[in-house]
């Protein structure tokens, strides 16, 4: 039995996960749970899985049997009772428990991108020098890790995209853009942060910079195409052009079971994919000019240091104030861009990554006019 610890357990990823931890009961035993802030629902599945470790980030909420706070979190997640810890907590706020995690030497399965985009270069370090498990959740990059279990590099990848709701149209058409339309996504059940990501294509920027730290390669060789349908998730292509991919149907309990049981692999008792089904596969170029996130992403990659978690903090901040209806849809690029314009980026220690995103978010209120 693999014991684990599920932050973020009541957003979309966490509930998935003990989905598929139901399917698998006989494998893992479910010893902690830590949400944001929705206690009602952590409760219901402390009482289902029969978990009494119940944590909250937002201190407003804990009290009794639920502990509260970051400690709190670092507590759970260190404990020796814990084998792995999935993590799956939006933003940056999953990153302080993701290393207590890692130096406490438990095997991580990371949906959190956040982790990688702000300080993707100390967590894989630290990651290197203690040795420890990291599987991939999200959809694409699961697929990649899936496509190189040959144990060869590849000389590129390629992430695949769906496009989101606002595919094909251009900027004119999206001033007017609200959160309604833009969290109505075409292809994915996903929580609102990533949704409006998706609408923004800044998760495919994320997205890049995550690979480029998970897989150990230049920003040259990682690249994304649209394709609406979602089924191939993503490619790799080796020196001689031979090109893998991996696909199914657009289901997280895939990923996220193939991160829990690796290097197994296990029934799922989900719906197989029947190539038949879905013959009319398209694969086109992402309009850059129309959303420019992926470039401010490659970008903030490029000037290295601090940059990439400045370009994180701004992103989080915007999409909440896009979500609250006090920030433009296109605005939400732009305000970034002015962030980044402003930051002289440092070495990326993890006392300058706090302090670079703490400088980030206060400059986008500054910006807003919200403060």
């Amino acid at each position: 039995m693999k014991r684990i610890a599920v932050l973020g357990s009541t957003g979309s990823i966490g509930t998935q996960t003990l989905d598929v931890v139901k399917r698998l009961q006989n494998q893992f035993d479910v010893v902690g749970l830590c949400a944001n802030r929705n206690r009602t629902l952590l409760e219901q599945q402390g009482a289902e899985t029969q978990c009494t470790s119940l944590v909250v980030l937002d201190e407003s909420v804990g009290g009794g049997p639920v502990r509260s706070g970051m400690n709190a979190a670092v507590d759970l997640v260190t404990s020796p009772e814990v084998d792995l810890v999935v993590v799956a907590l939006a933003g940056v706020v999953a990153l302080e428990p993701t290393i207590a995690a890692i130096r406490a030497g438990k095997s991580i399965a990371l949906a959190s991108k956040e982790v990688l985009v702000a300080a993707g270069e100390p967590v894989m370090n630290l990651v290197r020098e203690l040795g420890t498990a990291m599987t991939p959740i999200d959809s694409e990059h699961s697929a990649v890790f899936q496509c190189l279990q040959g144990g060869r590099r590849p000389a590129k990848v390629i992430l695949t995209a769906s496009g989101g709701p606002f595919r094909g149209k251009k900027r004119e058409q999206l001033a007017a853009i609200g959160p309604k339309e833009a969290l109505n996504h075409p292809t994915w059940t996903m929580g609102g942060k990533i949704t409006i990501d998706s609408a923004t294509l800044m998760n495919k920027g994320l997205e890049i910079i995550e690979a480029k730290w998970l897989f150990g390669l230049d920003l040259e060789q990682v690249d994304f195409v649209v394709h609406p349908q979602s089924i191939v998730h993503s490619f790799i292509e080796f020196e001689d052009t031979s090109v893998l991919a991996q696909c199914g149907w657009p289901d997280m309990r895939l990923p996220i079971q193939y991160a829990l049981t690796y290097p197994e692999r296990v029934a799922s008792g989900l719906n197989s994919w029947n190539p038949v089904e879905s013959s009319n596969l398209t694969f086109e170029a992402p309009d850059l000019d129309t959303f420019i996130s992926p470039v401010l992403a490659r970008s903030a990659l490029r000037s290295g240091g601090t940059m990439p978690a400045v370009l994180n903090a701004a992103n989080e901040e915007v999409v909440k104030w896009f979500l609250s209806e006090r920030c433009g849809f296109l605005q939400m690029a732009d305000v970034i861009g002015q962030v980044m314009s402003l930051h002289i980026p440092e070495d990326p220690s993890l006392e300058a990554i706090v302090s670079a995103d703490q400088w980030a978010r206060e400059t986008v209120r500054r910006s807003l006019k919200l403060e």
